[in-house]
Formats: C-alpha cells, structure tokens, sequence
C-alpha cells in the first residue's frame, strides 16, 4: 500500500496520472479514481472526481452563499456533491473488493481528504480495500495540518503502508 502524502498543488494528480499509464501500458490490471480542479476564467471552481474508466462528476464547486443548510458538506469555500461522489466511486471500490480474481489488482484512490470523508460509505469501503487481499492500494493523503482525520490516521500507522513524501 503506497500513501504518497502532499502539499496542495505540488503536481500529485500528474504523478498519479503518470504512474497509472505507465502500469496500465504494463498490462497491469488497474482501476480505481482521481480528483482534478475545476477552473473558470483562471479561477480554480471546484474538483471533479475522474474514476480511470473515464466517467465524470462533481466533487465540489464554490458556493457563493455563505449560509449552509443543514444537509450541506462544506470545506471552506467549497461544497461537497456527496451524492456525485459516491454515485462514481462506491460502484468502482465494491468491484475491487468483490472481484474474485487470483490476479493483483491496483487501486488508485486520489485522494482521501476532508471532501471525500464526509462520506461514511466512502470510508467502509477504503477499508475494505486496504484489507482485501490481493489489492495494491496507490492513494494519497493529506499531510496533518489542523485536526486529525481518523481515517487518514489510520492508513499513515498501519505497517503494510510506505508514505512517500510529495513536495
């Protein structure tokens, strides 16, 4: 299980592309998502969840509105789709977990931060993953700023995990 940890904006999501066309040029079996930002007029508007099929969807968008309804996940500035996000991943991370393949598979989970921890389905489902035998789990974490995410916690102190440092 590799968890390379980063700093926004450093170029993790190129590095995952990258290292997914190399393993999928490989003949690799490969599946799994990353997030990318969403920009307007030179100005980031969002991340969209992009899963390695090439289906596309929302993960959030600014809100201009500063008041929050009760049934509204925000980080910052942004507001999390929870129903988008899980509606593209959920399906994927349960055929990785349910495929009963003797072959290695790789997940790539890009990334497991706060938008993305909202969801309770999302976290079943990582662990899942990270237990099932037979997967390679390529993620990414947030480096701890702020208040632990338990999840996050979690996979940085399991032994069968190598953090790599992306700066």
């Amino acid at each position: 299980l590799l968890f390379p940890l980063f700093f926004s904006g450093v170029g993790k999501t190129t590095l995952i592309q990258k290292v997914t066309q190399a393993l999928k040029s490989s003949g690799i079996s490969i599946d799994g998502f990353y997030t990318e930002e969403v920009r307007e007029g030179g100005r980031r508007t969002g991340f969209d969840v992009v899963t390695l099929s090439g289906k596309r969807g929302p993960l959030s968008r600014v809100s201009s509105d500063s008041s929050t309804s009760r049934r509204e996940y925000r980080v910052g500035q942004y507001v999390v789709d929870l129903v988008s996000f899980e509606q593209l991943v959920l399906p994927m991370l349960r055929n990785v977990n349910h495929d009963s393949d003797a072959e290695k598979k790789i997940c790539v989970i890009d990334e497991i931060g706060k938008m993305e921890l909202f969801s309770q389905a999302f976290i079943q489902a990582v662990r899942q993953t990270l237990t099932g035998s037979g997967t390679v789990v390529l993620g990414t974490i947030p480096i701890p700023k702020g208040k632990p995410l338990d999840l996050v916690e979690e996979i940085r102190s399991r032994k069968d995990v190598k953090v790599f440092n992306v700066s």
